[in-house]
C-alpha cells in the first residue's frame, strides 16, 4: 500500500507541474490580449484553445494553497449530491456486507463485497471535499481517483468467486473451464492489469515531473484498461456459456426443474452484474483512451452514468449472490444437499468453504 500511495504522489506532483505550465501559458497569452500583440482575428481561436487548458470556477475563487493546482483537474467542480448520495448508498450496502459476514461466520466474496464498498464510501467522501472544501486540492482528486478506480477490482474478483461456486452447485460440465481455473485464470488477470494502471499513472507523473514526453506512460495505462475489459468480456463468454448449457439440460428433461430454475435464476442475476462491470470498465477504458482533459473526463455527467449507476445496480444483487451461495456453500459442506456436484465428475469433493 506504500507503494502505491508513493506511486499517486508521483502522479499528482507530475499533473500539478503540468496544470501550472499550461496555466502560466493562459497568463501569457491573455498578457498578449490587453498589450495589443493579439489581433482580434485571433482571439475566438484563443479563447477556445485557453478553453482546453482546464477548467475554473467562477464561483469558486481558488484558494492557492500549497496543494492546489492552478485549474480544477476534474473539469468541473463535483458535484455534493452525487458524492453524498455516493457515500451514503455504498455506506449502506457495506452495512449489510457486514451484516453478512456475521451470518455466515465468514464468507470471503461477501468480504470482497464490503471491502470494495468501503473503498467507494472513501472515493466518494473526497469527492464531497473537493466539491465543498478546494476544488483545487491535488490530494483530494488523487484520493479519490485511486478508490473510485481501484474499488472494482474487488467486485470483479466477488464475481469470478460467485461464479465458481455457481458452477460447483449446478454441476461442472456447465462451464468449459472448471471451478478453480475460472476463478485463479480471471483473477490473475486482474491483479496484473490494476497492476499496469498503477504503474502507467505512476509514469506519467514521473515523466511530466522531468519534463519528458508521457504517451508511453499512458500506453500502459490504456493497454492495462484494454486487458482488463478483454479478459472481462471472455469472462462474460463463458458465463453465456453456462446459461445456454444449463437451457440444454432443462430441455433434455436430465434434472430437477425446481433445482434447474433456481440455477438459472442465479446465473442470469450473475451475468447481468458482470454486464454492469464491464460497462463501467468501457467507459474507463475510453476515458483514458481519450486523455487527461478530455470530453469524457471533465464532463460530470459521464462519471454519474457510466461510472456510479453500473456499480451501485451491480454491487446490491452481488450482495444477494454472495449470501445465496454462501449458504449453498455452507450446506454443501455440513449437510451434503442435492446441490452438491454429482458424483463421478473431476471434483466429487465437497467444494471448500470460499
Amino acid at each position: 500500500m506504500r507503494v502505491v500511495l508513493e506511486n499517486f504522489r508521483d502522479t499528482a506532483t507530475g499533473l500539478q507541474r503540468l496544470i501550472r505550465r499550461q496555466h502560466a501559458w493562459s497568463s501569457i497569452a491573455l498578457s498578449e490580449r490587453h498589450s495589443g500583440l493579439m489581433s482580434a482575428a485571433l482571439l475566438p481561436a484563443a479563447r477556445r484553445l485557453l478553453a482546453n487548458r482546464g477548467y475554473v470556477d467562477p464561483n469558486f475563487p481558488n484558494p492557492n494553497g500549497p496543494g492546489d493546482a492552478s485549474i480544477i483537474i476534474y473539469g468541473y467542480t463535483p458535484s455534493l449530491v452525487l458524492g453524498v448520495i455516493g457515500a451514503v448508498y455504498f455506506g449502506l450496502v457495506s452495512a449489510a456486507t457486514l451484516a453478512g459476514i456475521l451470518k455466515l461466520s465468514w464468507d470471503t466474496l461477501i468480504f470482497l463485497l464490503g471491502f470494495g464498498t468501503v473503498m467507494e464510501v472513501v472515493g466518494y467522501i473526497f469527492r464531497c471535499l473537493s466539491s465543498q472544501i478546494d476544488p483545487y486540492r491535488v490530494n483530494f482528486f488523487v484520493i479519490q481517483y485511486f478508490f473510485i478506480v481501484v474499488a472494482p477490482v474487488f467486485f470483479a474478483a466477488a464475481i469470478y468467486l460467485c461464479l465458481q461456486r455457481l458452477i460447483w452447485s449446478a454441476g461442472p460440465k456447465i462451464s468449459p473451464l472448471s471451478p478453480r481455473a475460472v476463478f485463479a485464470i480471471f483473477l490473475t488477470l486482474d491483479i496484473i492489469t490494476i497492476l499496469m494502471q498503477i504503474a502507467g499513472a505512476a509514469l506519467i507523473g514521473v515523466a511530466e515531473s522531468n519534463g519528458k514526453d508521457p504517451n508511453t506512460a499512458n500506453d500502459i495505462l490504456i493497454a492495462g484498461l484494454a486487458i482488463q475489459s478483454a479478459s472481462f468480456a471472455v469472462f462474460l463468454i463463458i458465463l453465456v456459456v453456462c446459461v445456454a448449457r444449463l437451457v440444454g439440460q432443462r430441455a433434455g428433461g436430465t434434472v430437477d426443474d425446481h433445482k434447474h430454475r433456481e440455477s438459472r435464476q442465479l446465473f442470469v442475476l450473475l451475468l447481468l452484474v458482470a454486464v454492469l462491470v464491464e460497462l463501467r470498465t468501457a467507459f474507463r477504458l475510453a476515458e483514458a483512451a481519450e486523455g487527461v482533459f478530455s470530453y469524457l473526463s471533465t464532463h460530470e455527467v459521464f462519471f454519474g452514468c457510466l461510472e456510479f449507476v453500473p456499480i451501485a445496480l451491480a454491487v446490491v444483487p452481488l450482495l444477494y449472490l454472495g449470501w445465496t451461495t454462501g449458504l449453498i456453500m455452507k450446506c454443501s459442506k455440513t449437510a451434503q444437499t442435492t446441490l452438491t456436484p454429482p458424483q463421478g465428475s473431476s471434483h466429487d469433493a465437497v467444494p471448500p468453504a470460499v
